[in-house]
């Protein structure tokens, strides 16, 4: 029995650029739902061609113009990045008709280059987009959370990936086995010069490891044994796929007091759970990656909620020279606004301490009330400045 459709928080968005620009393109990790998005809203209005498959891809290539005229418009062009070369024939038929509006969307499993290079090509023209794997609150729909801890424990031991998600049944071993291996050799080794996938598989699990921590490149490159450039290259693989995010450290107007360097974010927990061995409740609240684990799932699910509203996240996090730390900080309305993310059920005053520090030493900043974020599903004031902020709540406060 087919799974019932799962409307996604992205679809209004899709809706009012597809009139806005001539062209579309939906990236997003493998299996993020992307093919199933667009058949459900645009099926009954676009040709859906798949370059999955080899036949398709070879007609695709052999005479550019010749498929492009068989197949006509509005056309969806499904995992492009297996024809880059069809971007440049399409740059040509939406330069002849500029006016024309809600002609073609490309999808791809990655942000390729030649999509950011699409974009600037035909800036004001194209609108760009990333969809990924179910938001908390798409997964709700699918199983009624009583409480952030159920909702975070789900996303952990069985992931946010549709498929998973509506099939029961499916093994997540299995699953996220044959996902992973599906990623490395189809995504991966096709289109990047990678070399060893072992070695790449060993640095993703080094990675996951030490999810929500700073990026140390120097340290990646001793464990495995590989240069420095091959840690960065491996990186911007992981990021154009959107399985990474690196959340930038806040430094504007701070001068040398805080740290420049990233922190590493998996955008889906359950990836990182199946990379690391957390399989059961114990592992996952009281194992060593406990906190990571909830800041990472938050700081996804702060991604997802941006990017279904097809913005680009403003988000930051700060470290000053003498330890004191933010998880993150968003710009908003001109405004700073700190938070605190806690694995805690009933976060006390202890835990308003960073944010009120944070206020002293840069008192000249236009920083709002601080917010602590946790397993708590109630608002609390901690201080003046300082209250708990149930997650939903927060959530909702992004996609105003």
């Amino acid at each position: 029995m087919a799974a019932k459709y799962v409307h996604r928080e992205i679809e209004g968005a899709i809706k009012r650029l597809a009139v806005q620009f001539p062209c579309l393109a939906l990236t997003g990790p493998r299996q993020s739902g992307k093919s199933t998005l667009l058949k459900k809203v645009f099926g009954k209005t676009h040709r859906i061609v798949s370059f999955d498959d080899p036949l398709t891809r070879q007609k695709a290539l052999s005479d550019p113009k010749l498929f492009l005229e068989s197949v006509g418009e509005p056309a969806i062009f499904d995992e492009i990045q297996y024809v880059p070369e069809l971007l440049s024939y399409l740059k040509i038929l939406i330069d002849k008709e500029r006016t024309k509006r809600n002609r073609f969307i490309v999808t791809g499993s990655q942000q390729f280059n030649l999509i950011k290079n699409l974009g600037e090509t035909l800036a004001g023209r194209i609108g760009i987009l990333s969809l990924l794997p179910f938001s908390k609150k798409e997964n709700s729909s699918i199983k009624t959370f009583k409480s952030t801890k159920e909702a975070f424990s789900h996303a952990c031991l069985r992931g946010s990936f549709p498929e998973i998600s509506l099939f029961s049944k499916i093994d997540f071993e299995t699953w996220y086995g044959s996902y992973l291996q599906t990623y490395l050799e189809r995504d991966v080794r096709a289109i990047y010069d990678l070399g060893n996938l072992r070695e790449f598989q060993k640095f993703l699990q080094l990675l996951a490891i030490r999810c929500a921590q700073l990026l140390n490149l120097s340290d990646l490159s001793k464990e495995l044994g590989i240069s420095v450039n091959t840690i960065k290259k491996w990186i911007s693989i992981l990021e154009a796929s959107q399985i990474v995010y690196l959340l930038s450290p806040y430094y504007r107007n701070l001068g040398k007091r805080v740290t420049k360097t990233p922190k590493i974010y998996f955008l889906d927990c359950g990836l990182v759970c199946y990379l690391t061995g957390v399989r059961d409740q114990k592992h996952l609240f009281n194992g060593p990656l406990a906190g990571p684990l909830f800041e990472n799932y938050v700081i996804q699910e702060t991604i997802k909620a941006v990017y279904n509203r097809a913005k680009r996240p403003n988000i930051f996090y700060v470290r000053t020279h003498n330890k004191v730390e933010i998880d993150l900080i968003i710009e908003k309305e001109m405004r700073i606004f700190p938070f605190e993310i806690k694995l805690n059920k009933s976060p006390g005053m202890q835990f308003a301490g960073p944010i009120e520090q944070y206020r002293r030493i840069f008192s000249k900043l236009n920083i709002a009330e601080g917010k602590i974020i946790s397993l708590s599903d109630e608002k609390t004031t901690l201080t003046e400045n300082v209250s708990v902020e149930p997650l939903d709540d927060f959530l909702n406060w992004l996609k105003k």
